[in-house]
């Protein structure tokens, strides 16, 4: 994407940059919704507990009122998968945040989803479709974008399995999943519409299945570990089998495969060593 000029009328009609804060601004999805709305132009805030300017702990709610105060639109990429904390942050923390909007005047709320939570009964996913009911059950007009499973992700499993000598890989199985930095042109242009008051999905441009990821990530990597097929059962096997976590009609879809993406990265930073 371009940068705005002065004179660039992004997707909500504006013809002057935005004032938007990011929470999670500095995770694997969140710093590439900053480094992109940055691109267009736009005004950016990264809220995190670690930020050196806008410190925010959704959690309690600290620094909320002076983080948020004079922003147009707040995009929320924050995670936790911590059983312990990942309610208190997603949920109650979701619910903190968008009544710190109401009261600063934030017209948009952007949240960051993802693509099946409501139809893959993992704890995690019934966490997020709480946060995606607290959203749309709040004050502020909102838009949740939901993603399938980023390549970063992908490999981080590969990665820490493949310390055992194995790789999880069950055909049965089915993704979709996508670079972080395209999810996050998805998030931006989200961020730059009027808001939706419905869901949009983001995806890979590719369904295949678990077994395939990890034999291309073997091959990319030249990792020594066998491939384990991994059956699941009962309700969430019948989910992944279905193709829960893929988008049959993507309102966004990515265009670089898992294989590409492996290779770019070794390109760039020696993955796999």
């Amino acid at each position: 994407m371009n940068p705005m000029d002065a004179n660039h009328t992004n997707g909500a009609g504006h013809t002057h940059p935005l004032d938007i804060a990011v929470a999670g601004g500095t995770g694997t999805l969140g710093r590439h919704v900053v480094e992109e709305l940055r691109a267009r132009g736009h005004n950016v805030r990264v809220l995190s507990r670690s930020s050196a300017q806008y410190p925010v702990d959704l959690s309690t709610g600290q620094g909320l009122e002076a983080a948020l105060a004079g922003c147009d639109v707040v995009v929320d990429a924050a995670n936790s998968v911590s059983p312990r904390t990942m309610r208190a942050t997603l949920v109650d923390g979701t619910k903190r945040l968008v009544a710190a909007e109401r009261a600063a005047g934030v017209g948009h709320h952007v949240c960051v989803s993802i693509v099946g939570c409501d139809r893959v009964p993992m704890p995690y996913y019934k966490v997020k479709v709480a946060q995606e009911e607290a959203v749309a059950a709040g004050p502020v007009p909102w838009t949740i974008v939901r993603a399938t499973q980023f390549h970063e992700l992908v490999a981080g499993v590969f990665t820490a399995t493949a310390r055992a000598r194995f790789l999880p890989a069950s055909k049965n199985v089915i993704m979709q999943p996508m670079a972080a930095v395209e999810a996050a042109r998805a998030v931006a242009d989200a961020a730059e519409a009027a808001p939706r008051h419905d869901r949009i999905e983001a995806a890979g441009p590719e369904r295949t299945d678990l077994r395939t990821l990890a034999a291309t990530w073997r091959t990319a990597t030249a990792r020594r570990a066998a491939l384990l097929p991994a059956p699941v059962p009962g309700r969430m096997g019948r989910a992944l089998r279905a193709g829960h976590l893929a988008s049959a009609r993507p309102d966004a879809q990515g265009v670089t495969a898992f294989a590409e993406w492996l290779r770019e990265r070794a390109a760039t930073a020696g993955y796999g060593a």
